[in-house]
């Protein structure tokens, strides 16, 4: 009984060892990290307005990057806050599961749509602000990377309001063109992005933010446009109406902060970690999500005798095959863009 006793003392002493011997462990494991830059030791592209510091340097090794995950930078707070909202997406898609058979029930393909083209823009911004300080091919491969995801998530919020929220006069207006418009104002909205982007070269800044922001705002006061009756004439038996609100709120929130850099003008060089209107706009662009997916649920449960009227069983094969169009479509405008990029390197670099 002792000798057994002693045993079992001595495992639990030998694993306190070998948990306190664990940072050290890793720490040798890691590589050295370089500390950060400033903002004229990096190219104009990659600056942000009114920050000055916090700049990963170029052109290290690609664990660097991954391991600036958890080192203090400008950008730690652009990745943790989509990494965090895309976990808690994860989540509410394994909870619909439970409720929603994404499987057999064609009427629930468009809800899968959106949840799917949630976590994908939120990942792909993850890998953008993660991964794009990298080199300069490297920063406009993975930020039209990130276009091509809020173009899509834009055909999913677009599809959710028009299969499920949608009423039936407003549905005999548009019935034949709302989608398709929808598809091309994604692309366009991929395009203006991208574009954006690439004028960095050459343009002001104030260029980027109309690229990116005229064509999103067409595509969002379109892809909302479903959702406006119930908003002017609301009614309290209603019970998605106050997470459409929501949506509403949080999105005109963050294209606020998206185009103005407010904190960052008023107290330059003490927003470089945190406080960057970038980083509200990724809050409240998850929360403006959250309350899409629970809205399109309670209209997907609440509305089903309405929207199974008015879309047909076809319906929703079609949308699941404009999506793919959508998401085609895409990558093809990003990697169309990002090959006049690779040129303009490419001549910069020979004129050196």
């Amino acid at each position: 009984m002792a000798t057994t006793v002693m045993e079992s003392i001595g495992r639990v002493f030998i694993s306190l060892q070998q948990i306190r011997q664990f940072p050290q462990l890793l720490t040798d494991a890691a590589p050295s990290m370089p500390g950060t830059v400033r903002d004229t030791e990096v190219p104009s592209y990659f600056r942000e307005r009114y920050v000055c510091t916090g700049y990963r340097p170029l052109n290290q090794n690609w664990r660097y990057y991954f391991l600036s995950l958890f080192q203090r930078h400008n950008e730690t707070l652009n990745i943790w806050t989509h990494l965090v909202a895309f976990l808690v997406l994860l989540i509410k898609l394994c909870q619909l599961t439970e409720t929603v058979d994404f499987i057999s029930d064609r009427h629930s393909w468009p809800l899968l749509i959106l949840v799917l083209s949630s976590l994908t823009y939120s990942a792909f911004s993850v890998v953008a602000h993660l991964l794009g300080g990298k080199s300069d091919l490297a920063h406009y491969c993975f930020y039209f990377l990130d276009y091509v995801g809020v173009a899509q998530y834009q055909y999913g919020s677009a599809v959710v309001h028009f299969y499920y929220a949608v009423d039936e006069s407003v549905h005999g207006l548009v019935s034949g063109i709302f989608m398709p418009t929808a598809t091309i104002l994604s692309c366009l909205s991929c395009l203006g992005c991208c574009y954006g982007k690439y004028c960095n070269h050459s343009l002001p800044t104030w260029v980027r933010k109309v690229c990116q922001v005229v064509p999103s705002a067409l595509a969002y006061s379109w892809d909302i446009s479903p959702v406006a009756k119930r908003l002017f004439f609301w009614s309290n038996s209603d019970p998605a109406i106050i997470y459409h609100f929501g949506q509403v709120a949080f999105f005109l929130s963050c294209a606020f902060f998206f185009t103005c850099p407010l904190l960052e003008r008023r107290f330059p060089g003490r927003c470089d970690f945190v406080g960057q209107s970038h980083q509200i706009f990724h809050v409240f662009l998850s929360c403006c999500t959250l309350c899409q997916i629970h809205a399109s649920y309670l209209d997907f449960v609440g509305r089903r005798k309405l929207y199974s009227s008015l879309h047909g069983s076809g319906d929703a094969v079609l949308f699941v095959g404009l999506y793919v169009v959508t998401l085609i479509m895409c990558v093809g405008i990003a990697a169309l863009m990002l090959r006049k990029v690779k040129q303009v390197l490419d001549f910069k670099l020979k004129s050196k």
